[in-house]
């Protein structure tokens, strides 16, 4: 695992900050901009990933970090772990088009499992409905809210690459809860059957999902009884 800063061609550094799936308190952005001039931070960028990204000088990065740690934020890691994860405002009062609250079942799975030893970078991505704004078909496991407190789960997408791949469906309407245990599920397993430094698309797509689904039981336990509304998909469809 290492610390996500990368250096740039014009000599600076790139250092990425990690809220809670993309969601910066007002107390933190107005810390963060009173080091601006402290840290020669030259640039901020938003990213796709819902990160933060400081360009500053090499020398100012272990100040820098200090500075995110005590204003409640992480710097990002890479290599071998899960990345920070994805996740829309699918919520009731944010959202007309939520289905259910993605922001909450995002910042639990981040909590749960941010950083967690894998054999190759996993990502974690939770729309509140179909539309998906945040690109749950191309990660590595991804969440789709179907109706309050159930999801539909695929795995194996794959995006930023000249060779995308959609996730394949591995569960349908499943609780929150029992969200969070089937991404335990399934990184166990991708422990158990990845060849060294194999990517999780790349496994799924030579073994199949059979193998990181959790059993029918399983699936009864752990899903919800909510359907989503008919013509709401079908709306979705159309659009």
């Amino acid at each position: 695992m290492g610390i996500a800063c990368f250096k740039q061609k014009n000599g600076l550094e790139a250092l990425v900050i990690v809220g809670n799936c993309g969601v910066v308190t007002p107390e933190q952005f107005s810390g963060l901009a009173a080091y601006v001039k402290e840290l020669e931070i030259a640039a901020l960028k938003l990213t796709t990933r819902q990160t933060l990204v400081l360009v500053l000088p090499l020398e100012k990065k272990e100040q820098a970090c200090y500075i995110v740690e005590e204003l409640g934020l992480k710097v990002g890691t890479y290599g071998g772990v899960v990345r920070n994860v994805k996740a829309c405002c699918g919520e009731d009062g944010l959202c007309i088009w939520s289905r259910g609250d993605a922001l909450k079942l995002g910042t639990d799975l981040q909590e749960s499992y941010w950083g967690y030893p894998v054999t190759k970078d996993f990502k974690i991505s939770v729309a509140g409905c179909s539309r998906g704004c945040t690109d749950p078909m191309c990660a590595d496991f991804g969440a789709v809210a179907t109706a309050p407190d159930s999801f539909d789960i695929y795995i194996g997408g794959r995006g930023a690459t000249l060779r995308p791949n959609h996730g394949s469906l591995l569960a349908k309407d499943i609780t929150a809860d029992g969200v969070t245990k089937l991404v335990q599920v399934v990184l166990d397993r991708y422990s158990e059957l990845a060849e060294p430094k194999e990517r999780f698309v790349s496994l799924v797509q030579r073994l199949g999902t059979d193998p990181f689904h959790p059993g029918e039981d399983w699936v009864r336990q752990n899903r919800c009884d909510n359907q989503p509304a008919q013509g709401f998909l079908d709306f979705l469809k159309d659009s």
